[in-house]
């Protein structure tokens, strides 16, 4: 009896030590000080924002480049400079449809 015991406690460590998805937060710890190039912009699949006032320390605009493996961390004011550009290609779309 004493051995089930132990291998369900065992059992139920192993599951509480396995990494989840509520784990640690992945941040950037740094934003790109450059400017980040037009055709860059075009590519970005998602973004999301990254608030300091969370788990991470600084504040930065996430963006997912369609063929690259890492993400680019930007500074929070090129959001405004990325809906333009989504935007703009949006319109070139509707007017290339008629």
């Amino acid at each position: 009896m004493d051995l089930k015991v132990a291998t369900v406690i065992v059992c139920l460590c192993a599951l509480a030590i396995s990494p989840t998805e509520a784990g640690i937060p992945k941040c950037c710890v740094r934003t790109t000080t450059c400017s980040i190039a037009r055709r860059f912009l075009m590519k970005v699949e998602r973004s999301y924002v990254q608030l300091s006032s969370g788990a991470c320390d600084i504040s930065a605009l996430i963006l997912y480049v369609k063929g690259r493996d890492k993400p680019i961390c930007a500074p929070l004011k090129m959001k405004a400079i990325l809906e333009i550009v989504h935007r703009r290609m949006k319109q070139n779309k509707m007017k290339a449809a008629f």
